[in-house]
């Protein structure tokens, strides 16, 4: 059906507008009458000329998921009904990729199916997770409760990931800055030394004959070191999707001296917040370590969830397959024993995250302290040596020309 643009005025005479779908200009005006609008401008909206080719349309963000379930959370908790409270949402979404799909939803839901399977043909907006809470809270009639939970634990997830990416952002930007200046000096910069050099007829400092090799080897197979470059990227992106390779690059992060650590907790800290949060909404507890373990982001921490969930089928506890795995920390595993003995495990659950979060704030406080002079040093003495070094013959000339 055809979207139209509106223009009028509401109840209490106040301006109105937006978009609406319609089979024609006059069922919309009958539409908005029913709301107590009185139309003033109406047209149909001209159809998006890119709207088929998907890779210009704009991206749905978590942030645009995140407003949609609060909001969608407060409509259902005042008592709309889902169709209703989805047409509204779609009425006023700025972001034309995701009205789209809110519509589709809506209809989906219209013509028969739970809301929890319509969203389940979105998997990227609408992961494994949001889809079981989704299912559970209409399961309990608690759709409202499930949705304001999910907006909250995704805002905490947002904050923990953009925190993580922040501290290894720092260091990778500088570290490329480094190599391009590197790069720089060594290409165009020493050759032009190299050239007044070859006047001073005298044998060269040590150093700048090493600078000067290296320049000389740099820019004769640039392209080469270029490309090999570009082949070792490749090549690991190509090992890193097979299983064998996530699975030995990922057990190497997390033992490494301080990131490492980072990552450790970040993974607790996930995964603790979305089990707390499944079972809080009524997901049982095998869904929900499916759901985790899908959702690790390490493929060491995935196969730990999977053994804890292959315990707990076979009668265990969460907690004494959780301490065999030799991936959580002892702490961890503790506190979930107390918390599946007084029956309250998932309040427990958030406790470990609400304090492990903390860990990761400090984690990323410390490493960033630390980066930070390592960085400047490791600057210093590269950028630092390259233009000493050639500086050196100058400083031998010019003690030479002081001492006749």
């Amino acid at each position: 059906m055809p979207i139209f643009k509106w223009e009028g005025r509401g109840r209490q005479n106040q301006v109105r507008k937006g978009e609406m779908e319609a089979a024609s200009v006059q069922d919309a005006r009958n539409n908005l009458s029913k709301q107590g609008i009185t139309v003033e401008k109406i047209k149909k909206k001209p159809k998006d000329l890119f709207e088929d080719i998907t890779f210009l349309q704009p991206k749905v963000k978590q942030e645009d998921v995140i407003i949609f379930a609060r909001q969608f959370s407060t409509m259902i908790d005042a008592g709309l009904p889902i169709i209703q409270c989805l047409d509204i949402l779609q009425a006023q979404q700025d972001n034309h990729t995701f009205k789209r799909m809110l519509k589709k939803i809506k209809e989906s839901v219209e013509s028969g199916q739970t809301l929890a399977e319509a969203m389940k043909a979105y998997p990227e907006q609408f992961d494994n997770l949001f889809v079981n809470m989704i299912a559970a809270g209409e399961a309990g009639g608690i759709l409202d409760v499930i949705l304001r939970r999910l907006s909250a634990y995704m805002e905490k997830a947002a904050r923990l990931k953009r925190q993580v990416k922040g501290a290894m952002t720092y260091p990778i930007v500088t570290l490329l800055i480094a190599v391009v200046v590197v790069g720089v000096i060594l290409v165009f910069v020493i050759p032009v030394f190299e050239e007044m050099f070859a006047d001073f007829g005298k044998a060269l400092p040590a150093p700048t004959q090493a600078v000067v090799a290296m320049s000389r080897f740099v820019k004769s197979r640039i392209l080469y070191i270029i490309g090999a470059i570009f082949l070792f990227s490749f090549a690991f992106r190509k090992f890193y999707k097979t299983e064998k390779g996530r699975a030995l690059i990922d057990d190497m992060v997390l033992k490494l001296p301080v990131v490492g650590i980072l990552i450790r907790k970040v993974a607790v800290a996930r995964f603790t917040r979305t089990m707390g949060t499944m079972l809080a909404s009524g997901v049982a507890i095998l869904e929900a370590l499916d759901v985790v373990a899908k959702t690790a982001g390490n493929k060491t921490i995935e196969k730990a969830i999977y053994k804890v969930r292959a315990g707990i089928a076979e009668g265990l506890t969460i907690a004494d397959p959780l301490a065999e795995t030799g991936v959580f920390p002892t702490m961890v595993c503790s506190m979930i024993a107390v918390g599946e003995s007084t029956g309250a495990i998932d309040a427990m659950m958030e406790k470990i995250a609400d304090f492990y979060e903390e860990e990761v704030d400090q984690a990323v406080d410390n490493l960033t302290a630390m980066i930070e002079p390592f960085m400047l040093v490791f600057l210093g003495t590269v950028i630092g040596g390259l233009v000493i070094s050639m500086y050196l013959p100058i400083f031998q000339l010019a003690g030479a020309v002081s001492g006749h």
